[in-house]
């Protein structure tokens, strides 16, 4: 029954991940810094197609056309695909010759930008946790919305880090940033309703998180991985 039913279950995958083609096309393209035109060109193909690509979730293009692209865009086919969508990032292999930098405080600012995905590092009573949230910059703070009985919660009034970091899998090159500072909540309605304005995204968790908790950071360091 098992090898009947683990080809569907493939196929159904596979499916699903060509649906995101597009997006990941678009994504990876806007991480290099290059225009529809610029892809479509170095891959030997029309803009129009490129753009049908990224807008048509049904699109499938052909393995050629996919191993242009991932030459372009500097990545895989089966990134591409989204096999490894699953996957912890730092699957691929170090560079040779690599140098790990530090990172200027300008730097570290300009890559925590104004949003994105971080983890928290926090002290419970039962042993030091980490946990992933997504979060916005405002006013130089780390801001995030959670739920009262959350672990990020309990942080409050408490010492935390909080880690960002980006991994370029293609180019075995990455680099991460550390806040470290002091978690409190915002209880000021005017100072919350700011929060809720500025804010980028709503928890990727859902649910009802109405506790917004800010990091003023005492120290932020960064390095990254540079391959001459």
């Amino acid at each position: 029954m098992s090898e009947q039913t683990q080809p569907n279950a493939v196929s159904a995958t596979a499916d699903s991940a060509r649906g995101d083609i597009g997006r990941r096309i678009a994504r990876r393209r806007e991480e290099l810094g290059l225009t529809r035109e610029e892809t479509a060109n170095r891959a030997g193909t029309a803009p129009g197609y490129v753009r049908y690509l990224e807008e048509q979730s049904t699109a499938t293009p052909g393995v050629g056309v996919l191993i242009r692209l991932a030459d372009v865009l500097e990545t895989s086919v089966e990134a591409l695909r989204g096999g490894e969508a699953d996957l912890p990032s730092g699957t691929g292999r170090a560079a040779h010759h690599a140098q790990l930098i530090e990172l200027s405080a300008e730097e570290c600012r300009a890559r925590l930008s104004t949003h994105g995905v971080g983890r928290l590092a926090t002290e419970t009573a039962e042993g030091p946790l980490i946990v992933p949230l997504n979060y916005s910059v405002v006013d130089g703070a780390i801001a995030f919305r959670t739920a009262p009985d959350t672990t990020a919660a309990k942080a409050v009034g408490t010492d935390v880090a909080f880690e960002v970091d980006h991994i370029d899998e293609a180019l075995s090159q990455g680099w991460s940033v550390l806040v470290r500072g002091r978690a409190r909540a915002v209880t000021d309605a005017d100072a919350a309703r700011r929060l809720e304005e500025r804010a980028y995204s709503d928890p990727w968790a859902g649910g009802e998180r109405s506790l917004w908790v800010c990091v003023d950071p005492v120290a932020v360091t960064g390095r990254r991985i540079d391959v001459p």
